[in-house]
């Protein structure tokens, strides 16, 4: 008896159209509820909602390749603006070298020396907020505080000059467009990015950086042979390029988490040590990187269904969180959860590389409002910013209260 292939599931509609970016949540009820695998006809492509399906391919480089690229498309080399990231976009062996070289100098080490000045640095900054309050101030929380903190301590941090650091968002903002459909998110930030991408080569070169950032760190480990001279500008970019713009909608995921969850407020300023585990359970709720691509390097089975070689997969980290088959109350923001297993910095030998720098970035920042701040709650509406890859607010008015 001839046994029957089960067909693919099939979903039409365009994940990277503005009413899914608005509100994606709905979408991947569907994506999980249609199966572990779906086809999206739209792209020709094939995508995972589940949480077991997305970690697997996550940590299955072998199967689900990075080299091919990360977006939908495969890599366009006659777009000089973006040589290909040698830490996102390539496999092993290309891959182990410049990953051990910045797993290396964004070690414990180099935390333990940043701690003391970046605490110090989110105590200017709030303090600077909360100076003409008589009781509460309000502010928009992604202007003055996701956005303000990075762009202040982590540039100082890899070397480069102050000159130009606003280049730095809308270049991260095309960046992660750029691997989702050309669409009108590209097309918005195209006539910039010449000049864009122009200014952060400028920073990666050895003569414009401080002898004590991560970016003479990088050029030091070409000296030393661990990377090539040719690598080590790329290293910088990839550094640059991914290290602001997911630790901006980190701590405004964070920030409205907590805005929106009071009781979780008063639970944090109670017992501070749970900082740590608010921002991992805010990536994991709203996951401020939404997807990524892989592709299949051979016919690979998938939940009983088969991903032909050469394929497209879109692993939807952000529907993968949220996954009640693997969270309780899946879509529930808990302190009192373990939040440990979130896909929100990937996993495998492609995980963020930058996520404890993350992590010291935002407890900087929650230890300094949580010893001055009552309460903090909306203040407004708020208004989110699409974009193809990230979860990304552009508007989030808070009140701060004092007392």
């Amino acid at each position: 008896m001839t046994q029957t292939v089960p067909r693919i599931p099939v979903h039409t509609a365009d994940p990277f159209g503005p009413k899914i970016l608005e509100d994606p949540l709905p979408f991947h009820q569907e994506l999980r509820e249609l199966g572990p695998v779906v086809y999206l006809s739209k792209y020709d492509l094939y995508a995972m909602g589940r949480y077991d399906e997305v970690h697997q391919a996550l940590v299955n480089w072998q199967d689900f390749q990075s080299g091919a690229g990360v977006g939908l498309s495969n890599f366009r080399y006659e777009e000089p603006w973006r040589p290909p990231s040698l830490l996102l976009e390539t496999d092993p062996p290309k891959h182990d070298a410049p990953r051990t070289v910045l797993a290396s100098i964004l070690g414990p080490r180099t935390l333990r020396g940043l701690r003391e000045t970046w605490f110090s640095d989110a105590e200017d900054l709030v303090d600077a907020l909360l100076e003409t309050s008589t009781g509460s101030v309000e502010i928009d929380a992604m202007k003055q505080i996701a956005e303000a903190f990075p762009l202040r301590v982590f540039p100082d941090a890899v070397g480069i000059a102050r000159e130009g650091r606003e280049h730095l968002l809308p270049y991260g903002d095309h960046l992660f467009n750029a691997f989702g459909p050309v669409n009108e998110l590209v097309e918005r930030g195209n006539p910039r990015v010449g000049e864009l991408s122009a200014w952060v080569n400028a920073q990666c070169a050895r003569e414009v950086m401080t002898k004590d950032g991560f970016g003479a760190a990088i050029w030091a480990a070409s000296d030393r042979g661990d990377i090539t001279p040719e690598q080590a500008p790329l290293v910088v970019r990839s550094l640059l390029s991914a290290g602001v713009d997911t630790t901006v909608q980190g701590l405004g995921a964070v920030l409205y988490a907590l805005a929106s969850n009071p009781e979780q407020w008063v639970a944090l300023r109670k017992d501070p040590s749970l900082i740590r585990i608010a921002f991992d359970e805010a990536i994991r709720v709203e996951s401020p990187v939404q997807t990524f691509f892989r592709t299949a390097t051979r016919d690979v089975s998938v939940g009983g269904f088969t991903v032909p070689d050469g394929k497209k997969i879109l692993m939807f980290l952000g529907s993968a969180n949220r996954d009640p088959r693997r969270w309780e109350q899946a879509d529930r923001f808990d302190l009192t959860r373990d939040p440990s297993g979130h896909v929100g910095f990937g996993m495998g030998i492609h995980q963020c590389v930058g996520q404890h720098i993350a992590r010291l970035e935002a407890e900087a920042v929650l230890t300094a409002l949580v010893a001055r701040v009552a309460r903090i709650e909306i203040a407004g509406e708020t208004r989110r910013h699409h974009n193809n890859t990230m979860r990304a607010w552009d508007v989030l008015p808070m009140r701060l209260h004092t007392s």
